[in-house]
């Protein structure tokens, strides 16, 4: 008889695919997941980790219907109510989450806590097998998956999901392509202490060298995102961290309060998107399948939508392929469409031409003041 023979078996075990276990679990299928880099267990009053995200509405009820929401509010979080954009400052969009009666626009949570609350989640769930100990050392994908790990173990499945980042090991041994692009422009992310009490705000001002973005987190911490060059960014990630205050001071707007530095992390921004979802008896999802410029911070949000655009079809069809053929159909689209409007976005202010610059600035001030579409840009940036 062969051993460790699952449904699906699912490597990377990180915010997208343990949703996915989380979701696959409920409808009863027997799940491996694999994800040898486990996050801390977590400790309350600790500082935050670097690695936020902004949780969108839509995405915290895909947490809830699956059972994590729960576990990560009992940790930490913060919710944002008040979103502002602007170049100029007397060109620019304000959101509110009062204006369409909502208690918030979304959550920045850091991304261990959002795992950690799936992964306790999970443990009501006898039918889902960790493997935890050894990482991939080989995927054999002739006849249905078999997934070597580095020990010797062997895991055999119907279904292999990547869901291990943007250098996806189950999509190169799928010999799925991807297009894509690295951006000239880097991201230079800080850690900060406010010397304010948290704030329910966050905020984006463009300017000729890239964004400067503030998003707020639990007590009085909070996050910074300086987009610029890439040897900018890495002038600035080697200054001492007064020096680096200093630049920030000169450069960032006026709503930036006082602060002192924690930590300093860069990260290159890149577009890649997997030509295929699915093929044969692998799926790719999250961002094995498509990784996006952070701009509007929905990286995550697509991925989690993913994951319910999964769970949808698995309802609405009779067969395992039937319903990985309709969400590769439903969500390669979408995906697209998103990516595309970042770009969009970012070549849009990116541009130095004085008509061009007129023109956004003229587009944000009208934008602040549309009421029914401003709304609505409101409740799709939710997810709603």
């Amino acid at each position: 008889m062969v051993k460790n023979v699952f449904d699906f078996c699912i490597v990377g075990g990180g915010m997208v695919g343990a949703a996915t276990a989380l979701g696959l679990a409920q409808k009863g299928f027997s799940i491996a997941l694999i994800e040898t880099r486990m996050p801390a267990a977590f400790v309350q009053g600790t500082p935050p980790d670097m690695r936020v995200s902004a949780i969108s509405v839509t995405s915290e009820q895909l947490l809830g219907r699956l059972g994590a929401w729960s576990h990560i509010e009992a940790m930490r979080l913060c919710s944002y109510r008040r979103l502002s954009v602007w170049e100029k400052e007397n060109c620019r969009t304000d959101f509110n989450c009062a204006d369409i009666q909502c208690e918030h626009l979304g959550h920045i949570v850091e991304n261990s806590v959002v795992q950690l609350g799936l992964h306790q989640a999970l443990a009501s769930y006898d039918k889902v097998q960790w493997f935890t100990q050894s990482p991939v050392e080989n995927i054999v994908l002739q006849g249905t998956p078999v997934i070597q790990l580095a020990d010797g173990e062997q895991i055999n499945c119907n279904i292999l999901i990547g869901a291990d980042g943007l250098n996806s090991a189950v999509r190169q041994a799928a010999n799925i392509g991807t297009k894509g692009w690295q951006y000239r422009q880097q991201a230079l992310a800080i850690q900060i202490k406010t010397h304010s009490a948290q704030q329910d705000i966050t905020w984006q001002q463009f300017t000729p060298s890239g964004p400067l973005a503030f998003l707020p987190l639990y007590d009085n911490y909070a996050s910074l995102v300086w987009y610029h060059s890439g040897d900018s960014v890495q002038r600035l990630r080697a200054l001492a961290p007064d020096k680096l205050k200093q630049q920030i001071v000169a450069n960032f707007p006026d709503e930036l309060v006082d602060f002192d530095i924690l930590q300093v992390a860069s990260f290159p921004i890149t577009r890649m998107h997997a030509n295929q979802y699915v093929k044969e008896n692998v799926m790719l999802i999250g961002d094995s399948a498509h990784c996006i410029n952070p701009l509007a911070g929905q990286g995550v949000n697509l991925g989690f939508k993913d994951v319910a655009a999964l769970l949808e079809c698995l309802e609405k069809h009779n067969t395992v392929p039937q319903a990985l053929q309709a969400y590769q159909q439903a969500r390669r689209a979408d995906n697209l469409i998103m990516m595309s409007a970042m770009d969009v976005i970012y070549a849009t202010f990116s541009q130095s031409n004085p008509l061009v610059k007129l023109c956004r600035n003229l587009g944000l001030k009208l934008a602040n003041a549309s009421g029914p579409i401003k709304h609505q840009v409101m409740k799709y940036a939710m997810g709603l």
